[in-house]
């Protein structure tokens, strides 16, 4: 049996002796797909094209990579590559029938899977035929599939495989890790003991050693423990395992996993994560409400329906004929499944002119010069989404009546409406717990990490994330000694508070909040919701007024004592994007949404906030650090060391959020809290102040193994000391103990420099010998002139394009639902003199912008 190869177009007939042949030269280039290969055969690494598209996809017969027909030249240049894989999927009218309907017809079964149905096309009038191709490069030979009697075994085996391959994306499906887990034997089961415990929101800590992260909750009698400590330096003492052991309490709760879905929870019995599928009650017994949180489908919570009706409808202006919108700029993005927040920050950030310059008009350059595997590439996939979603190429009107002639052709070209954002989705959340889960997000949060992002992956001589950049001066005062302290941070966001108490509208708060209860304790339907209503400059004055810092320790008093901090800016963005600060946890766990109306306004002066620096007559608070309390039990004291002074400690995630809400990169504050050894975010923050300019000051942290010493950004820790002494830093950790420097220097010794050894060692040595060691005296002499020498950087501050502090609005982003964990998105634009809603793939001229219930706001400086 012959089949036919195509020459650039021409025919020409080819025996399969000679289809054998030509491929011999790039047999060795040709590999069959293994299960840990990820094969792209839906999407364009540099572009939305699909075998939807008119030019169908080539996928790389070698890395599996998928192209459109305008960049498979490019890779074709690049690797050498000659084979791929050519997918395309044909759109097919129906025949009519007889009787004037359309007959059902299907002239060759699916070629390959993971094809969506084009939503704009009838199924009733249209089918799908799948056509797949070898093409040899550059020649552009086609071979048609299937060709199982002519094409030498491997390639047949090559090309069967990679049709049948699953999709790359599959972890992000619903269909997640989650459902594999079973259910626990001892849940239904399960004794609670009444011993009254409650447990609070927040500020958990180990009942044994204070602890604070890696927490679990018995799900028994409430103790709250810690986790095992693992060899990479996460978690902690092994608290939980040894109540269990003590106990045989079985069932755990890690803290802070809770939501209205569930949590995780671990059998110490069973010795595995399992599934408890009365976790809603058994926390309930401790005073977290879960039943009160389980949400439905569309994220509302099921007595809060009607009530929260009226904000989906408002914010999505529903009820009212909204006008589509097509071309560049008004392409929508499909919702992959609760990933409305990603949509509606990244049509924020391309409809802003540096971000478009930098990844859309440095398309080319960044296209040429992208890895060999461009789907793991930042800026290419940055430069990507800008394109789609600004070139106008995905966002075409449906086909109009007068142009009817073309869809009785044979073949109909579909409209593309939309791009599906899966391998951005993919690469932008890797690794992250909870942007690469299916689950819905923080807007605030996904931006803080989308610009951590750019920030490490620089593009062009100017990064555009520079445009959010401002220098935030912080004034914490000494209550007592009315001593100063100025500092300054960077920021991203200017985070503003709710002034609930200064809602003009309290009478009828007051009066719906009583009909409400009527409503509820009658099992009436429950009245028209009443917002509060919120003047502007209420939060603006809530902003910029003193508050209380906790825990403030006085270096003028040498003592805690009571402190207020007031925040100023020191420079005013290009752009400044404004937090509406709505989302909280009540005293009984359930998370809270101020449902406010506040009335934004389009022209924001913001100059009165300038920071002035320090004052005539005030006095600076002396530059002295709070002291170390090293406790006296000998044990508790190897904890606190594990805690406090190895490199392989747990990291205060409220700390690391708290410096992260302050706009830095989340993996600069995760090291700031760790070479600051978890004391507090107002320490870390001045390790930031000091390393924010280091080339490496946003890289992930990296943690090494037990008992070695990491670098701290400054300068490394751990470096081998004079004729083979103990490192400087490590003899310095254990003196800092407040043990004799000679026998921090022997128990190093005598443990190859091994930290945990080391105080293990003194602990079971209580009287060492003197060490009378004529190398310490030079050793020490070196090490006191080296030690204050650090790898400075030649800085020149931080970015900023500071300005007047004037703006006028040109975006919001707005939520629907009653927690960040639940609900819904949306975001409108500004373009053109006109409002635009972008609803996910629905893209629409605004007749009523929701200005008033916005979560995120971004203005735009005002030229002076």
């Amino acid at each position: 049996m012959q089949r036919t190869a195509l020459f650039r177009g021409g025919d020409a007939q080819m025996a399969a002796g000679d289809l054998g042949e030509l491929l011999v030269p790039y047999m060795p280039t040709i590999r069959v797909p293994k299960s840990g290969d990820r094969v792209y055969k839906t999407e364009c690494a540099f572009s939305y094209d699909s075998p939807d598209s008119e030019g169908g996809l080539y996928v790389c017969m070698n890395t599996f990579l998928g192209f459109g027909r305008e960049h498979i030249e490019r890779h074709y240049r690049k690797t050498g590559q000659c084979v791929y894989l050519h997918l395309k999927r044909h759109v097919i009218e129906k025949v009519p029938g007889a009787s004037g309907g359309a007959l059902p017809k299907r002239r060759n079964a699916k070629l390959f899977l993971d094809l969506e149905i084009s939503s704009d096309l009838n199924s009733d009038d249209f089918e799908y035929e799948d056509e797949a191709k070898l093409v040899i490069f550059p020649d552009h030979y086609e071979i048609s599939l299937p060709n199982i009697e002519e094409l030498p075994a491997l390639v047949t085996i090559a090309c069967d495989a990679l049709l049948s391959a699953k999709s790359p994306y599959r972890k992000q499906e619903p269909d997640s890790w989650e459902e594999e887990l079973q259910a626990s034997k001892h849940a239904k089961t399960l004794v609670q003991l009444d011993n009254g415990v409650r447990i609070p929101p927040s500020g958990w800590k180990c009942s044994k050693c204070d602890l604070r992260e890696n927490l679990w909750l018995n799900l028994t009698d409430g103790s709250v423990l810690c986790g095992k400590w693992f060899f990479d330096g996460s978690g902690g003492n092994g608290h939980a395992m040894e109540h269990y052991k003590e106990t045989g309490y079985p069932l755990a709760v890690k803290l802070g996993t809770i939501t209205p879905d569930g949590a995780d929870v671990y059998s110490f019995d069973e010795e595995e994560p399992v599934l408890d599928p009365h976790i809603a009650k058994h926390l309930a017994h401790f005073g977290i409400d879960m039943l009160q949180m389980q949400v439905t489908e569309n994220g509302l919570r099921d007595n809060d329906i009607k009530p929260r009706v009226s904000e989906w409808e408002v914010i999505q202006e529903a009820g009212v004929k909204l006008k589509p919108m097509y071309g560049p700029g008004y392409t929508g993005m499909k919702n992959l499944g609760n990933s409305c927040y990603l949509n509606a920050v990244m049509q924020a950030i391309f409809s802003i002119p540096e971000f478009q310059r930098a990844y859309v008009g440095n398309l080319p350059r960044i296209f040429d010069y992208s890895p060999l595997d461009p789907t793991q590439d930042f800026n290419t996939q940055m430069a990507k989404l800008g394109h789609g979603l600004l070139s106008g190429r995905y966002s075409k009107p449906p086909m109009k009546s007068e142009l009817i002639e073309q869809v009785m052709k044979e073949e109909h070209k579909p409209q593309h409406n939309g791009i599906s954002p899966r391998m951005f989705k993919a690469f932008i959340s890797k690794g992250h717990p909870e942007f690469s889960s299916n689950r819905q997000q923080d807007a605030q949060e996904f931006f803080l990490h989308l610009i951590n992002l750019v920030e490490r992956n620089p593009v062009g001589s100017e990064n555009p994330s520079d445009v959010f950049r401002f220098l935030v001066e912080e004034r914490t005062q000494c209550c007592q000694s009315r001593k100063v302290r100025y500092t300054e941070r960077v920021d991203y966001i200017m985070q503003l508070p709710v002034a609930m108490e200064a809602a003009t509208n309290k009478d009828e708060l007051i009066a719906y909040e009583l009909k409400r209860r009527e409503a509820e304790a009658a099992r009436r339907p429950l009245p028209e919701l009443v917002r509060a209503k919120i003047p502007f400059s209420a939060c603006l004055q809530a902003f910029s007024e003193p508050s209380n810092v906790e825990d403030f320790w006085s270096s003028a008093l040498q003592a805690k004592s009571a402190g207020v901090k007031t925040s100023r800016f020191t420079s005013f963005p290009e752009y400044l994007v404004v937090q509406i600060k709505k989302f909280t946890f009540g005293l009984d766990w359930i998370p809270k949404k101020l449902d406010v109306s506040i009335d934004m306004p389009d022209f924001l002066d913001i100059s009165h906030l300038r920071a002035r620096g320090l004052q005539p007559g005030e006095e600076e608070l002396p530059d002295i650090a709070p002291p170390i309390v090293i406790p006296d039990d000998p044990k508790v004291r190897l904890s606190y060391f594990r805690r406090f002074f190895l490199v392989a400690l747990d990291i205060d995630d409220s700390s690391v959020m708290q410096l992260a809400e302050m706009g830095f990169p989340l993996e600069a504050c995760r090291k700031a809290v760790y070479y600051t050894g978890n004391l507090g975010a107002e320490v870390a923050f001045n390790w930031i102040i000091a390393h924010m300019e280091e080339p490496d000051f946003a890289e992930p942290l990296v943690i090494p193994a037990f008992g070695e010493v990491a670098s701290s950004g400054a300068g490394a820790l751990g470096a081998v000391g004079l004729d083979n002494q103990p490192p400087e830093e490590m003899v310095a950790i254990i003196i800092s103990m407040g043990f004799q420097r000679n026998l921090a220097v022997q128990a190093l010794k005598a443990t190859n420099n091994n930290l945990e050894r080391a105080l293990e060692w003194i602990f079971s040595h209580p009287d060492p010998e003197e060490e009378n060691d004529p190398a310490l005296d030079t050793m020490d002499m070196e090490n006191n002139a080296n030690a204050n020498i650090l790898a400075e950087t030649g800085s020149e501050g931080p970015r900023i394009k500071d300005g007047p502090g004037r703006y006028e609005l040109f975006g919001f982003i707005s939520h629907m639902g009653t927690s960040t964990m639940s609900g819904h998105y949306v975001c409108h634009l500004r373009k053109e003199g006109r409002w635009v809603i972008y609803n996910d793939l629905r893209v629409c001229a605004s007749e009523r912008p929701p200005k008033d219930l916005g979560y995120i706001y971004f203005y735009h400086r005002i030229p002076s």
